[in-house]
């Protein structure tokens, strides 16, 4: 492992810090964070983690404004100001506004500067309201969602498939997949840029990815400790590439300078 690649930093941005209320999911997401951050630290990042929740945008934004790439992960439902949707829909979730509008402007300065981001279940959503997509507010369950269970079987196995041309399939080097998935929400209209490149059984969107910028994200949690164990290990080890291919532009943009 060479020295450049052991000072990557990855900020893994989280919803909130505590869940008083909800401690059997509070541990749940602590789990599946943890592995994230975990994985990504015997991978040779530096990772740093912060709850969008418990400081303010500005702050996210200077906190991660050094990080060479960017995880968002999953948790509580947007809130359906930042789409234009309603309150009191079935399912409904606490929200959490200020992680929200944080999240979103990390998306919007990944965008600007290039920086690698990927999200993972709610941060597949985040990207796209940032980029002014809207959301299905609750769906059937059906294959997404395990529901009446304990929080520790919620998460549901099922296939997808990537399309063969997309960024995401050359990173796991396949485009047929089972996954885990906990979500009752969907990306409904894409926001600007956005690609659907990999979708449900049922036809519903599983991934998307940016079409100029290093911005990807899957619906499924790759983290879980359940999932295929190369899942996870492939998506960081795609975000480490495009890392490099972006430090190489820079490189090769100041030596033409």
């Amino acid at each position: 492992m060479n020295e450049e690649f052991t000072k990557r930093m990855l900020a893994v941005v989280e919803v909130t810090g505590a869940r008083p209320d909800r401690p059997s999911y509070h541990a749940k997401v602590q789990v599946l964070n943890s592995r994230l951050a975990t994985d990504a630290a015997a991978a040779g990042w530096v990772v740093i983690r912060v709850a969008a929740a418990d400081v303010t945008p500005v702050d996210l934004l200077h906190i991660t404004a050094d990080a060479d790439a960017l995880v968002i992960v999953g948790g509580e439902d947007i809130t359906p100001h930042f789409y234009g949707g309603a309150d009191g829909y079935e399912g409904e979730t606490a929200h959490f506004a200020v992680a929200d509008a944080g999240q979103i402007a990390l998306v919007q300065r990944a965008l600007l500067l290039g920086t690698p981001l990927l999200g993972i279940c709610r941060g597949l959503q985040i990207i796209n309201v940032a980029l002014g997509g809207n959301l299905v507010q609750h769906i059937e369950n059906g294959i997404h969602k395990n529901i009446d269970v304990p929080i520790d079987q919620i998460l549901s196995t099922h296939d997808v498939v990537l399309a063969a041309d997309s960024t995401l399939a050359v990173s796991l080097g396949r485009i047929d997949l089972s996954v885990q998935s906990a979500h009752h929400q969907i990306v409904d209209r894409l926001g600007a840029g956005l690609v659907a490149v990999a979708h449900a059984p049922d036809g519903l969107i599983e991934a998307l990815e940016h079409e100029s910028a290093p911005i990807t994200g899957v619906q499924w949690h790759p983290e879980a400790p359940d999932s295929p164990v190369d899942q996870l290990t492939l998506l960081l080890a795609g975000l480490a590439a495009q890392h490099e291919t972006r430090s190489l532009r820079g490189i090769a943009i100041a030596l033409a300078a």
